[in-house]
């Protein structure tokens, strides 16, 4: 049922998947408490199909459920884990370089299986389902990512939403680790092997100073740049501040940025007002989810030529001879250019993302269609688990403290 690249790359896949199931460990302990938990449940997921993703996609079939999967993004398949994960048995609809047709028609047969949970990462498969498949009932959803998470509650405002949707993105577990160091780091890990140049002594503009936008700058600073961020929350814009980073207008970090990354999840953050400011040989990447922040399609009207310069870069040259460099057409340069967030971090948000989907099946006739948190308890418990499995052990309160915070005395 499967529709992939190329199923004899089975085995380097087979490789990334057990790699990685060996470096997260809360997700594999797990394993053992959710068999037989999804038996006979069909779980639909749209998800940037690399090792992680694909050892909870197994983690989820061993559960006893029914798996289909696509990539969340054209460019972001690994086409031997593709391979590997479909050789144990998971629909796999998914390649790296579809076209937008081929991407929708993934969709499409991901969601064939007629689902009773989805796991979406940028919120495709439920939007698939309101535009094209209004009568599909789905027990419950779970959301990976802030993007996703924005088109969900627009959907919920306006009544549309098809089932509950369970915010996995705006748990502590998962925003403060895998937002921040995951992206930090595995978005660095995209820039540099891809352009082989230094970040010392450079002027790094991060587009954006939320949770993604901190860990960007944090390692930016780590690696010897000059951190510029831009904002349009004063909050987020003081915060970055404080940090050490010099804030200023994108109109003004464009005459002086040698590397730009956006990840503010919104519209032209770096668009035609920009592009004749730009230092000649800028170069230019996104750390969101869509492909919207550094607006393509101006920059390809703009410019007088491009080429591609090197493998996953595009030079553009304007009309004044100033060329401009875009790192994986502008889609998310962690997983375009590299393998993703790492291993350790992707343990929080996959047992986060598992334990949601237990919580969905089992709750979901009785939750309003409409977004809603984490519980409390499974955003903890991760947190509790990831700790012992590095041997971290914290304070318990006493009894004493317990009375003392509950008393207004």
């Amino acid at each position: 049922m499967s529709r992939i690249y190329d199923e004899k790359l089975k085995d380097a896949g087979l490789l990334k998947i057990d790699w990685v199931s060996k470096r997260m460990p809360v997700l594999t302990n797990l394993s053992e408490y959710l068999k037989g938990k999804f038996s006979g449940v069909k779980i639909s997921m749209s998800i940037h199909l690399e090792a992680k993703t694909a050892y909870l996609a197994k983690v989820l079939k061993l559960s006893g459920a029914e798996v289909a999967i696509c990539s969340s993004n054209p460019l972001t398949a690994q086409d031997d884990v593709a391979a590997g994960l479909a050789s144990l048995g998971v629909n796999v609809f998914a390649r790296r370089g579809e076209s937008e047709t081929e991407h929708e028609e993934n969709i499409e047969s991901t969601l064939a299986i007629n689902p009773d949970l989805v796991l979406d990462d940028g919120a495709d498969l439920v939007v698939t389902m309101v535009r094209k498949h209004p009568n599909m009932k789905v027990l419950c959803a779970t959301e990976e990512t802030t993007s996703g998470l924005t088109r969900m509650r627009a959907l919920a405002r306006e009544g549309k939403l098809p089932c509950p949707v369970i915010a996995v993105n705006d748990a502590q577990s998962k925003y403060l680790f895998d937002n921040r160091y995951g992206t930090g780091q595995s978005s660095w890990d995209g820039i540099m092997r891809t352009t082989n140049l230094t970040v010392c002594g450079k002027t790094v503009v991060i587009g954006g100073y939320g949770w993604v936008g901190r860990g960007l700058a944090m390692r930016a600073k780590g690696l010897g740049a000059r951190v510029v961020a831009t904002e349009v929350n004063p909050i987020r814009a003081m915060e970055a501040y404080f940090d050490g980073c010099e804030v200023m207008e994108m109109k003004d970090a464009a005459r002086i940025g040698d590397i730009f990354v956006t990840a503010t999840g919104d519209i032209n953050i770096i668009d035609g007002r920009h592009f004749d400011l730009l230092k000649d040989g800028a170069i230019l990447c996104n750390a969101g989810h869509f492909d919207v922040e550094v607006s393509m399609a101006q920059l390809r009207n703009y410019a007088v030529s491009h080429r591609e310069a090197r493998n996953n870069i595009q030079e553009y040259m304007l009309s004044s001879g100033k060329k401009i460099y875009v790192l994986g057409e502008g889609r998310l340069v962690n997983l375009v250019c590299a393998d993703g967030h790492p291993a350790e971090i992707m343990d929080l948000s996959f047992s986060l993302q598992s334990l949601s989907l237990l919580y969905g099946l089992e709750n979901g006739k009785s939750l309003a269609k409409e977004v809603v948190p984490v519980p409390q308890k499974v955003d903890m418990d991760v947190a509790r688990l990831k700790l012992e499995s590095v041997g971290v052990k914290v304070d318990q309160l006493t009894e004493e403290q317990v009375r003392y915070l509950a008393s207004w005395e």
